[in-house]
């Protein structure tokens, strides 16, 4: 009769292996702005400035991205970050959505 063999041991994870993979944040998240026919160019622009802090030249581009190509993406980060970023933009009146970034 042979002996059974040993069954395999499973490999052991290190415990800040499991604590990183548990706080790794779900990123990255992007707040898109879309282009409308209600706000002006100048208006979200200053919107950009005000609520993210860019530069003129910052804004402005984006706010070009806005208008000729129908959207931007303004922030990204976490998604609750882009979540506020969301809600703020629709605060200042500009259709805005979040969503994973590919």
């Amino acid at each position: 009769m042979r002996a059974a063999a040993a069954p395999a041991e499973a490999p052991v994870r290190a415990p800040e292996e499991e604590a990183s993979s548990l706080t790794t944040p779900d990123v990255p998240w992007v707040t898109l702005v879309w282009n409308d026919p209600v706000n002006l160019m100048s208006y979200v622009a200053h919107v950009f400035r005000t609520h993210f802090g860019y530069t003129r030249a910052k804004s402005e581009k984006l706010m070009r991205a806005v208008h000729e190509e129908g959207r931007a993406v303004v922030s990204t980060g976490t998604r609750e970050e882009m979540e506020r970023d969301t809600e703020a933009m629709h605060g200042y009146g500009l259709w805005a959505t979040f969503r994973k970034d590919d």
